[in-house]
């Protein structure tokens, strides 16, 4: 947590001085410090996810989980998405996606990144219906290109402790497009395909990610 460093401005008295034949002058008012710059607001990117099932908007929070929303806007303009799917679909949870194309093969990633939900959790951005987060694997430090929208309240994902089991996924946005197709693709049937449950009997692609012009 940064700590805020507070100003103590002292009030500065003028001493009347003489002149002209000891004629006193009105003391004058101390000079006012310049106004400090208002801060600039930090732009929230917007992605659209073009899906088979029709657009999903998602606005990001770069000032909440900035090594989070650069790695998924790296992989966004690499062109990582497109062609990928939504391999695991879990009614009254979440949808998954963004690291398997159609024929189940994974792709291949960049590094893992740190993962960020201590931070975001404080700041109140939360694994609840309509955010997005981080898929990764047991070790919370894992967390690559594989992202996950969730359709409910999910608190049991939110960081709790720094531990394996209690650290949590990391949200970084939150959809404001889409969520109706959110909801149809949750309900899509799935079966067993390549040793994984939970994938949809017919591919859910992602067809692509753009990042939207600035409004």
């Amino acid at each position: 947590m940064r700590l805020s460093l507070l100003c103590l401005s002292l009030s500065v008295l003028a001493m009347p001085s003489c002149a002209n034949g000891g004629e006193k002058r009105a003391a004058q008012p101390a000079a006012s410090a310049p106004a400090a710059p208002a801060p600039v607001p930090t732009v929230k990117p917007r992605v659209k996810l073009t899906t088979s099932y029709g657009p999903i908007v998602v606005e990001l929070e770069p000032g909440l989980a900035p090594v989070t929303v650069a790695n998924f806007l790296r992989y966004v303009k690499e062109g990582h998405y497109a062609g990928t799917i939504f391999h695991r679909v879990i009614p009254g949870f979440m949808i998954q996606g963004g690291g398997f194309t159609e024929d189940m093969t994974e792709k291949a990633t960049h590094s893992p990144i740190q993962n960020e939900a201590p931070a975001t959790y404080v700041a109140g951005l939360k694994n609840s219906r309509g955010t997005i987060a981080m898929a990764r694997m047991e070790d919370p430090q894992s967390a690559t290109a594989q992202f996950y929208i969730n359709t409910v309240d999910n608190p049991a994902l939110d960081y709790k402790a720094p531990t394996t089991s209690g650290y949590g996924y990391c949200a970084f946005g939150r959809v404001v497009e889409g969520l109706e197709v959110v909801d149809k693709i949750e309900k899509v049937r799935t079966v067993w395909r390549r040793g994984m449950q939970d994938v949809p009997e017919y591919a859910l692609r992602i067809k692509g990610a753009e990042v939207l012009p600035e409004k």
